[in-house]
């Protein structure tokens, strides 16, 4: 499957609500945030006009900064290696799902599969927190 632009998430808001809001799966290599966009039918008449309009897929942003992964070559293998385990493994995030993916120094190290592997694992365990909707 192609990662496509509109599986980008990039405004900052919107990570912002995943970081604040959403829940933490911890992976070795990475730390995979999560939250569920809301339906734009149930809360009809509340959202701006360009969410309404949000794509049905699941969205995925990746973070690499310079002191948990390194120098710029570092955090740019790491981003390309999370973007393509999501690429292949998008099908076991929920379609309804914001991803915010925040790269580690192992995730440039570790073989992809087994970064394929822990992002599947990771996607089992999204599971709302008790009390959460």
């Amino acid at each position: 499957m192609r990662f496509r632009a509109e599986q980008h998430l990039r405004r900052p808001g919107e990570i912002r609500t995943v970081r604040e809001q959403g829940e933490r799966v911890e992976c070795r290599a990475f730390t995979l945030w999560w939250k569920r966009r809301a339906d734009p039918a149930t809360v009809a008449g509340t959202m701006p006009a360009t969410a309404a309009r949000a794509p049905a897929g699941a969205r995925v942003c990746v973070i690499a900064s310079t002191a948990a992964v390194g120098g710029a070559t570092r955090r740019n293998r790491a981003k390309r290696r999370l973007r393509e385990v999501f690429r292949h493994q998008q099908a076991a995030v929920p379609g309804d799902c914001d991803l915010l993916l925040i790269a580690r120094r192992s995730a440039t190290e570790w073989p992809l599969p087994e970064l394929e592997h822990k992002f599947i694992e990771a996607c089992r365990r999204m599971q709302p927190a008790p009390g959460r909707p």
